[in-house]
């Protein structure tokens, strides 16, 4: 509960170079503790940085209400990443900075992100949140993995799998609801419902903290939804290419939200996803979008059984 979440101590934490030049703290990407097994820079936490390196570059009454970004190259695990934050406009209500991530002298990733000083109106209207069992009577992901170990019956192949799942240090929370058979080869619905929040504590802090968590933490498992239909095959290759996030309300990033995801097309060796954040209140906190590049081939027809 008081434990300090490590989203905060060292996964989103930068260095100050000089000014608006920033490096990220560890040369590792955080939530993996296999470099051979994970070579690239998770995608969400380049996002977190690069959203943390653009508020430290604006005035500290400013809230992010968006930010649009693109994966330019695959980001090396064992170097440090350099963020260059360029003041696009500074204006009266609203500003906007435009961010590089640079490994090796060159752009891993570019962003833009937007920031508006507070002001109210009576336009307001959102979506209902999706009724759903609370967090507290669902299973984590960990859990549900043990629930599967457990399987005299499971598969050698599907065990590793799961092994190597296991050997993930993820600094988010994650509960399914109606998690899929990940052992089914059916096609099912390309929507999932997850409740997310961040290990351990942030509290109450600058909002803009909580939308770089937030930004981490909507990356993680987002594109996979694409792939619901297609069980049939197996992934060899799965990236993404862009990402955008909208802000609308305050929000606790280590405090449950439901995270509502969904593919509305795939096609040409690409997928669009598209994710709602929930307050567990029923107030819309964040949508996000993105496209990425899936590559795949069919499934082993022989069984390890």
């Amino acid at each position: 509960g008081d434990l300090r979440s490590v989203l905060i101590t060292s996964v989103l934490n930068l260095e100050r170079l000089d000014v608006d030049l920033f490096r990220c703290a560890g040369p590792l990407a955080p939530g993996h503790r296999d470099r051979a097994a994970f070579p690239r820079l998770f995608g969400g936490q380049i996002v977190g940085q690069a959203l943390v390196a653009a508020a430290r570059a604006v005035r500290p009454e400013e809230q992010i209400h968006s930010l649009h970004c693109y994966f330019v190259r695959a980001g090396d695990p064992q170097v440090p990443v350099l963020y260059k934050v360029e003041r696009t406009r500074t204006g009266r209500s609203f500003s906007v900075r435009s961010i590089s991530a640079i490994q090796h002298g060159k752009a891993i990733f570019t962003c833009q992100a937007s920031f508006q000083l507070s002001q109210e109106s009576p336009v307001q209207h959102q979506f209902t949140m999706p009724s759903v069992p609370p967090p507290e009577d669902l299973l984590t992901l960990e859990e549900l993995i043990e629930k599967f170990l457990k399987d005299p019956n499971l598969a050698e192949n599907y065990r590793k799998h799961l092994h190597k799942i296991q050997a993930e240090d993820v600094p988010i929370e994650i509960k399914p609801i109606n998690p899929p058979d990940q052992f089914c080869l059916e096609a099912q619905e390309p929507k999932q419902l997850l409740w997310v929040r961040a290990r351990g504590h942030i509290g109450e802090t600058d909002m803009k903290v909580h939308c770089c968590v937030a930004a981490y933490i909507s990356d993680y498992a987002f594109l996979g939804t694409a792939l619901l239909p297609h069980r049939q095959y197996r992934t060899k290759f799965m990236v993404s290419l862009d990402h955008s996030m909208w802000f609308h309300s305050p929000f606790r990033s280590d405090h449950w939200m439901l995270y509502e995801c969904e593919s509305p097309w795939s096609g040409g060796s690409r997928a669009l996803v598209q994710g709602r954040l929930w307050r567990k209140d029923g107030v819309l906190a964040v949508t996000c979008v993105q496209e990425g590049v899936i590559r795949v081939e069919p499934m082993p027809t022989h069984s390890n059984l």
